[in-house]
């Protein structure tokens, strides 16, 4: 236990998050009104996954953990990728 360390974030970091997640909710918006055919839910996907990573890091304090924790994080997001990819060619296929 004496190992851990404390990490105080800033509510100005806060802020900036809530500002960029409000962002991409209203750029998710804008594209579902724009006629992109399949690439709208694409676009979707990719920004919530970007959303997700905001969460992560800032929320979740992953930015503040080690390494193995990390790399255990980016095997979830690895498998997480494929089954987005899985569904795409799926739903391209039809």
């Amino acid at each position: 236990m004496s190992t851990e360390t404390i990490h105080i974030t800033r509510y100005h970091s806060y802020a900036w998050v809530l500002i960029a997640l409000l962002t991409l909710t209203f750029i998710t918006i804008t594209v579902t009104w724009i006629n992109l055919s399949a690439l709208t839910v694409l676009a979707a996907m990719i920004i919530a996954s970007v959303k997700a990573y905001i969460v992560l890091a800032y929320f979740m304090h992953l930015k503040f953990e080690s390494t193995l924790f990390r790399v255990f994080v980016g095997m979830v997001l690895a498998i997480y990728i494929l089954v987005i990819l899985l569904t795409f060619v799926d739903y391209l296929m039809r």
